[in-house]
């Protein structure tokens, strides 16, 4: 099985299309179905369905394309890897970010990478620390951003200067709106929003003993979604501060959990994996900007902010 007929069938698998992804690929449609038909001889599997003026995955075609997206991924990163192996300062950083408003401080950092090295190139994917870090460990990201402390066996790290803060976004019109912060009595009967790995960390943790006394109605990952299911009343969302606009003109209203919670978040990476050049140069950035100081000289790739 090549590289290249899997990049063909994800195009097709993207367009729906044999004749767009010909196109797309710069083939010839008789040459790009050949090419599918022996994929498909070569697994002992059919695909597709070939409609009138479409093509659907089957379940084995659905499977192969989350399976090719992962390949495909990993050849294109080896690939970059080799590139780079001259030391020049250029080639791509794949990054995993859970959802915070300290993300901003990341971009900020790539936009100045950028800035110094103009053949940086970068992806980023979006997830919970579960989906980011099963990427990572399989070396199809080079750093990932987490909402829980990592793991020190595993992985280096350097920590965000900031702190996100954990509370509840709900109408405006409802009535524990009116007050200044929310305790976990104020929750007790009211249907709740919020992440899995939240309710199943902070969460639980905030909540204590009285956990089993909430009401979990839905869980997202993506809190943008879960505040259209808040501004229709159907709940209320437990999230950090920032993420959705809570502005006056947007109906909805930000309290803080009592006792408050705060996260740390980190950047991190495997502690055996191999840095390229740029990537190097990123964490060297971050440590200067964020006054980062290694810990001891036992975990000299292990930063954490310098005290005042």
């Amino acid at each position: 099985m090549e590289i290249r007929t899997l990049r063909y069938f994800l195009a097709v698998a993207q367009e729906e299309n044999m004749t767009r992804a010909a196109a797309r690929l710069h083939l010839t449609q008789p040459t790009l179905s050949k090419a599918l038909k022996s994929l498909e001889a070569e697994l002992d599997a059919r695909l597709f369905v070939r409609h009138s003026f479409s093509i659907e995955l089957t379940d084995e075609g659905r499977l192969l394309r989350d399976r090719a997206r992962d390949l495909v991924g990993l050849a294109d990163k080896i690939e970059d890897e080799f590139r780079s192996i001259d030391g020049q300062l250029a080639g791509e950083l794949r990054l995993g970010m859970a959802e915070s408003y300290q993300i901003r401080l990341v971009a900020q950092e790539l936009r100045k990478l950028k800035e110094s090295c103009p053949g940086l190139r970068y992806h980023v994917t979006s997830g919970d620390t579960e989906q980011v870090t099963e990427r990572l460990n399989r070396g199809l990201l080079d750093f990932a951003v987490l909402c829980e402390r990592p793991d020190a066996q595993r992985y280096d790290w350097v920590e965000l200067p900031e702190s996100d803060l954990w509370g509840v976004v709900m109408r405006d019109d409802h009535p524990l709106a009116r007050c200044a912060t929310i305790t976990v009595f104020d929750l007790i009967g009211e249907p709740l929003f919020v992440s899995e790995q939240g309710w199943q960390g902070d969460i639980a943790q905030w909540a204590g003993n009285h956990l089993a006394e909430l009401r979990l109605e839905g869980s997202f990952r993506l809190s943008y979604n879960a505040s259209l299911f808040a501004r229709e009343g159907l709940g209320l969302l437990l999230t950090f501060d920032r993420l959705v606009d809570t502005s006056p003109s947007s109906g909805l209203v930000f309290r803080p959990l009592e006792p408050s919670v705060d996260v740390t978040l980190y950047l991190v990476w495997g502690k055996r994996q191999l840095m390229t050049p740029i990537a190097e140069r990123f964490v060297e950035q971050l440590r200067s900007s964020f006054g980062l100081r290694p810990i001891d000289s036992r975990e000299p790739c292990l930063y954490r902010r310098t005290k005042a």
